[in-house]
């Protein structure tokens, strides 16, 4: 399966889970490209729309290779293989935590006042992104609706690679992918049309779904 584009494959993706519909859930987005995918799934679902910030711990000058991510609360998840191969020093993974901080405190400040966090506790949360390559963001981000309290939380993709999958299990209740393909060294490969998706896409996204579905949904 080739993907058209972020937005034709959120509503292929809605269209799976629109038996969430009566169960009133909140949808979040990974930034960047995972909001647009989100974006689509919310708009077919009713759903309210939101952020969860993570940030990949990117190998220093590989910036597709995560040694782990950071998510909102102080959580830090590694990614066991990548940090065996990569073999950082813990001066270099230090620096590397450091600069994933400065950027989830960067896009916190950015993103926050365009959409206040949706409460979570005791619903149903739908977490997606534009594709699962090594599923350290996605573990990050599980955890961080962990600790705020969400009911049962469902991992969306329209793109996943099996290894990462295999890293998810146990974690979320349910987990809905388009395609699962054996190695993913590039999400953008899956797609047609794959542009960069800015701050200021991400923006508009989140206004106009605070317009659409009033705050706590």
């Amino acid at each position: 399966m080739v993907l058209v584009d972020r937005t034709s494959a959120g509503q292929a993706l809605a269209a799976r889970l629109a038996f969430l519909q009566e169960a009133h859930p909140v949808v979040l987005g990974l930034p960047r490209g995972g909001v647009v995918v989100a974006s689509a799934i919310a708009e077919t679902l009713q759903a309210p729309l939101d952020v969860l910030l993570v940030r990949k711990i990117s190998v220093p000058g590989h910036d597709e290779l995560a040694l782990g991510a950071i998510g909102e609360g102080a959580v830090v998840v590694g990614n066991p293989e990548v940090m065996r191969h990569a073999q950082p020093s813990p001066a270099t993974f230090e620096r590397a935590l450091e600069t994933a901080r400065a950027g989830l405190a960067r896009r916190a400040a950015l993103y926050r006042p365009a959409r206040r966090a949706q409460p979570v506790a005791r619903r149903t949360a739908v977490l997606v992104d534009d594709g699962i390559a090594t599923g350290a963001t996605m573990r990050a981000a599980i955890r961080v609706l962990h600790a705020r309290g969400a009911a049962r939380i469902l991992v969306a993709a329209p793109v996943a690679a099996e290894p990462a999958l295999a890293t998810l299990t146990g974690l979320a209740d349910q987990i809905v992918v388009l395609e699962i393909v054996k190695r993913l060294p590039s999400i953008g490969r899956c797609y047609q049309d794959f542009p960069p998706v800015c701050d200021a896409d991400v923006l508009g996204l989140l206004r106009d779904a605070a317009l659409s579905t009033p705050a706590g949904g």
